[in-house]
């Protein structure tokens, strides 16, 4: 509707995080509209994966807000949480995790049978985002039968096959040689830009990083502008 007010993509504030009596986050805030894609380094151990966990509701905070596409996940049980997943958030991980007994299509389509959405309308779906990927002639294939950078290009495509309001990718170039990574991260970033989404790439190759708009240093108590 015109004049109608849609919230950001991710809100998080003053997010906190403990094991035991090791503080990993403590106070991190970040805000991020529709179409924006930003990188978040840090060295190991920091908590660049927890923060993540945490946004995908996989794991829960100790204190602070986090909202995805306009939902307070504090609000939610765990089948509210797996519900927001399957329908607002996309994954990309470093591992891939294709299913080795499904095509490729039946790879890509997962997210959009869990939606319950209709078989034309996966069809046409999947079409689309494999030909956007340039893999729409391998729809038919194993995984076993793909390259790395090819295996990275499926699990885009599944992850941004329901035009989620948030992708998160997770070290995604880190097993691929620099042709592939380079391809993997236009990808990537065409991907969240034409859908419209936010995006967080979190990654310690500064390369990697210069494909997103802004990067951001994770201290454990701040993320800070580089």
């Amino acid at each position: 509707m015109p004049g109608e007010l849609i919230e950001s993509p991710l809100i998080l504030r003053d997010l906190a995080k403990s094991y035991g009596q090791r503080t990993v986050l403590a106070g991190i805030g970040l805000e991020l509209e529709a179409g924006e894609y930003v990188a978040i380094m840090g060295e190991s151990g920091v908590g660049k994966s927890t923060l993540l966990n945490l946004v995908a509701g996989l794991d829960r905070p100790d204190a602070g807000t986090i909202r995805v596409a306009g939902t307070d996940l504090a609000g939610l049980d765990d089948e509210g949480l797996a519900r927001l997943r399957r329908q607002h958030l996309g994954f990309v991980f470093q591992a891939f995790h294709l299913l080795p007994y499904l095509s490729i299509a039946q790879n890509v389509a997962l997210p959009l049978v869990l939606n319950d959405l209709p078989r034309p309308a996966i069809d046409a779906r999947v079409a689309e985002v494999l030909a956007a990927v340039g893999l729409e002639a391998r729809r038919d294939d194993s995984p076993s039968r793909l390259s790395g950078g090819e295996s990275q290009r499926v699990a885009i495509a599944r992850a941004v096959v329901h035009r989620p309001s948030l992708l998160l990718a997770d070290e995604p170039t880190g097993n691929l040689d620099a042709a592939a990574a380079a391809g993997v991260l236009e990808l990537l970033r065409r991907s969240i830009k034409e859908a419209g989404a936010a995006g967080i790439l979190v990654t310690h190759s500064r390369a990697a990083a210069e494909s997103t708009d802004r990067i951001y240093r994770l201290t454990g108590d701040a993320l800070v502008p580089l």
